[in-house]
């Protein structure tokens, strides 16, 4: 089977990177990958929607898996459709459960999935009246796509309204923020749920934790991720019965009923709230990091679930997970994420630890290669990957393979994976 996969960061190096190990897989293309993905696979540098199909049919490539989420939104998985070929991920209608908040928050009214008390809005003194009837903190959500950073958490009225008025100026998120959705705050732990889908049958994979806040004890602006861990112990079976029977399935339900089956990759953002799911969000993808910790639990071959997924025969397919744990450290660039770095050249190296080594890989993402060298030239540079018998080992390890490379400014939180070890 060939394979194009459709991005260039961490996500896709690290879907690359399990499909590259599977005996299904005989070729890799990415469009437009990175600077690392040609060890494993070919980079293509074709970005209008038409001709990489083109190209998908010319080639003769049997499955194409798109990662982020702005092609997902832009329509590419019905271009694709519409020459007959072979995609996974969403539609352009059903991902507009990522792409607008607005349309997000009134989906799960509409079909009684439990969700906080919100507004939509485009005009500030309603947005003003809203926040003023809530408690502090508030969350202010731009309603279109700011690459996972488009969410305020407010921890005063002025300042939720200071964010109301930032974003529906277009001063915050240009156009993505000139709508909004207010919402009141809930309290208690969050989850990254993940199931891949074919329009009505599911598969659920570990549910992972994600740490949003640049610094140590989630202090700092958010960012779109600075390390994740799964599977983590913050959920049983009773917990993932309520979720699939609460969200997962009307979820699904709903999006039939609407005209718009969901395919793909739905992530679910759950707040446990005293034992109860609540959804915070909907992405149409897998997660960033998420994505590097669920590919390496995946036991059995990564190429079946997607190409199940994208031809609609999940029911057939039996999934097996590992029973190790997987923690991963995120290492960013010196500014990240208030503004751009100069490239820098990255040294790895060699572990003088055999089991870390055999225990561990790195997934590169903002990197570019020039003269064989591979040098950090985005925000979020690269992912340390640690596997263990549980979390702590696994998260001893990816801090270990964090040792081993350096570039100019490197940064990267030290406590990934702290409340699963409280």
């Amino acid at each position: 089977m060939d394979i194009l996969i459709i991005g260039s960061g961490g996500r896709e190096y690290s879907i690359g990177l399990a499909l590259s190990n599977d005996k299904n897989v005989d070729k890799l293309y990415f469009a437009p990958g990175n600077g690392a993905t040609n060890r494993f696979g070919e980079n293509i540098s074709i970005t209008d929607f038409e001709d990489l199909a083109t190209f998908v049919k010319d080639n003769n490539i049997d499955l194409t898996i798109v990662g982020p989420e702005a092609p997902l939104v832009d329509g590419i998985v019905d271009v694709f459709k519409s020459h007959n070929l072979n995609v996974f991920g969403s539609s352009k209608a059903a991902s507009q459960l990522e792409g607008s908040k607005i349309f997000m928050k009134n989906f799960l009214k509409r079909n009684s999935i439990p969700t906080a008390a919100f507004i939509e809005t485009t005009n500030i003194k309603i947005a003003n009246d809203f926040i003023d009837s809530l408690q502090t903190p508030i969350v202010v959500k731009a309603d279109g796509l700011c690459a996972g950073k488009g969410v305020i958490i407010a921890t005063s009225h002025e300042e939720a309204k200071k964010a109301a008025s930032d974003m529906l100026s277009g001063e915050s998120f240009g156009d993505a923020g000139t709508s909004i959705v207010v919402e009141e705050f809930l309290d208690g732990y969050e989850l990254s749920v993940f199931a891949i889908c074919d329009g009505e049958d599911y598969k659920i994979l570990p549910a992972a934790q994600d740490h949003k806040r640049l610094l140590d004890g989630d202090k700092g602006p958010n960012t779109g991720g600075m390390g994740a861990y799964a599977p983590t112990p913050l959920i049983n079976d009773e917990l993932y019965k309520k979720i699939n029977e609460r969200v997962v399935d009307p979820t699904l339900k709903g999006m039939r009923d609407e005209g718009y089956p969901f395919e793909g990759v739905l992530f679910i953002g759950i707040m446990v709230v005293n034992g109860e799911p609540i959804v915070l969000e909907y992405n149409v993808r897998f997660g960033d990091p998420e994505c590097e910790i669920l590919m390496p639990l995946l036991k059995s071959p990564p190429s079946e679930l997607f190409y199940k997924a994208a031809t609609k025969d999940l029911k057939n397919l039996k999934i097996e997970l590992s029973n190790e744990y997987a923690v991963c450290v995120v290492m960013a660039s010196e500014h990240y994420p208030y503004k751009s770095s100069k490239p820098a050249e990255i040294i790895v190296n060699d572990s003088v630890d055999k089991e870390v080594l055999d225990n561990t890989h790195i997934s590169y993402a903002g990197v570019t290669l020039e003269d064989d060298k591979l040098y950090a030239t985005g925000g979020r540079v690269l992912l340390c990957v640690g596997l263990g018998n549980s979390i702590e080992e696994a998260r001893n390890r990816a801090y270990d393979r964090c040792g081993d490379i350096h570039f100019v400014g490197k940064k990267f939180r030290t406590d990934i994976a702290y409340q699963a070890l409280k």
